[in-house]
């Protein structure tokens, strides 16, 4: 049985903006940070991963933020906070659903305050905006497009084949994926070819970057609509190496250290996760073994509240109640040890640690789609927590997101695998 005062005596208090002191510290000289969440639509977790972000920036000198989310939306957000724009606009023209991720109050604080960061610094010295994910097939192939026509009139006629071999399916994703399923034919050859073909001429500097990057997400859609439809493991994990493959990226364009968002899920290493088992990677993992000690992966956690979600995907956004944690749970758990009071806990090393950072637990994971009546087979993730992060920011309480608008029809965005993360 765990000794709850083994959690008592680990448990730093988290009240106020300096306790994130410890933290600070212990980020060190790291390369990357990679700060989760338990749930994508929780205000607490937006606000202390802003506040940490902040000062990681401020104290630290990191240069960049990646996000769990499109690159031509983020590109957006990234051409407001380094030009002196106001971001809300980039934000709120977010329209894949679920906007209410990054279209939100939160995520508007931070980045009007990054720009206000940046005001001050020459061009080569602010701190940039981007997103990670590869979902933005169709978007991304027009970028190439335009940017082709522009500055790269040599590339013209592959970017065009590998457009009309998409727009043969109708610009659906989901039919692309299970035509070239029943039928062995797809556009993978056109995409590698303009892929080649883009990165082996574009120009250094930022517009390079981003058509570069628009390509790179274009080759990482094509193959998890492929294998989206097969089912098991392979589209989640081509989705995060795809991920890590633009971290690393980024810091090689940037030169400089990175901050991650994105879900627990993804920041968490996948193999002291029952994700191992199912043949599951994460960035969290990728990083780690790419980075060794470079690397700080931090996880949050919730003992009860409100969230945003939808009841399916695609469906209208709305407050939810988050119920009490599953007994048993490492929720449950720090909640009866800390007797509702938040904390931050700093993972020691192996062999130095009390065993409850070692011993396996279920562990809270909300996605984008959520029901809360199915809390009692579902959102658990099996975790030995000091094996998957290297801190913990845990709130007993918390609130739902400020989203800036309500959302738009559902497009043919299917869930990812494992659903609604």
């Amino acid at each position: 049985m765990t000794d709850l005062a083994e959690i008592r005596r680990a448990a730093l208090p988290l009240m106020a903006a300096q306790d994130l002191g410890p933290l600070v510290e212990r980020v060190g000289e790291a390369t990357f940070v990679l700060i989760g969440e338990a749930s994508h639509g929780t205000h607490e977790f937006y606000a202390w991963r802003a506040e940490l972000t902040r000062r990681l920036i401020a104290e630290k000198g990191f240069g960049f933020v990646a996000v769990e989310g499109d690159w031509p939306d983020c590109r957006r957000v990234h051409h407001a906070v380094t030009t002196g724009a106001d971001p809300f606009e980039a934000l709120y023209s977010f329209e894949r659903w679920p906007t209410f991720m990054w279209a939100n109050e939160e995520v508007v604080d931070f980045c009007r305050w990054l720009r206000r960061w940046n005001a001050g610094r020459p061009p080569g010295e602010r701190c940039g905006f981007h997103g990670l994910d590869v979902y933005s097939l169709w978007d991304s192939l027009h970028a190439v497009r335009r940017y082709a026509a522009a500055h790269l009139p040599e590339q013209m006629e592959t970017v065009m084949e590998a457009m009309r071999c998409f727009e043969s399916y109708g610009h659906d994703a989901e039919r692309y994926g299970l035509e070239t399923r029943l039928v062995p034919d797809s556009c993978e050859d056109e995409v590698v070819s303009m892929l080649a073909g883009v990165a082996g001429t574009a120009p250094g500097g930022e517009g390079g970057l981003g058509v570069r990057q628009n390509a790179e997400v274009v080759a990482g859609a094509e193959r998890y609509y492929r294998a989206m439809v097969r089912g098991g493991p392979d589209s989640w994990n081509i989705r995060d190496v795809h991920m890590a493959d633009t971290l690393d990226r980024l810091a090689d364009f940037h030169g400089t250290r990175g901050v991650v968002w994105a879900h627990n899920t993804h920041v968490g290493d996948a193999r002291a996760t029952d994700m191992a088992a199912a043949g599951l990677t994460s960035l969290g993992q990728l990083v780690r073994e790419r980075h060794r000690e470079d690397v700080v992966l931090i996880g949050f956690g919730t003992h009860r509240g409100t969230v945003m979600a939808g009841e399916r995907w695609g469906a209208p956004h709305r407050r939810m109640p988050v119920p009490p944690a599953r007994s048993a749970s490492l929720e449950a758990l720090l909640h009866e040890a800390l007797r509702g009071h938040d904390a931050l806990f700093l993972v020691p090393p192996a062999g130095l640690r009390a065993e409850w950072y070692d011993e396996p637990m279920a562990h809270r994971a909300i996605g984008v789609v959520y029901r809360p009546e199915r809390e009692r087979w579902g959102n658990y993730v099996p975790t030995i927590v000091g094996r998957r992060y290297d801190a913990f920011l845990w709130v007993d309480e918390t609130t739902a997101v400020r989203p800036l608008h309500g959302e738009p029809a559902a497009d043919a965005e299917p869930e990812t695998y494992p659903t609604a993360m």
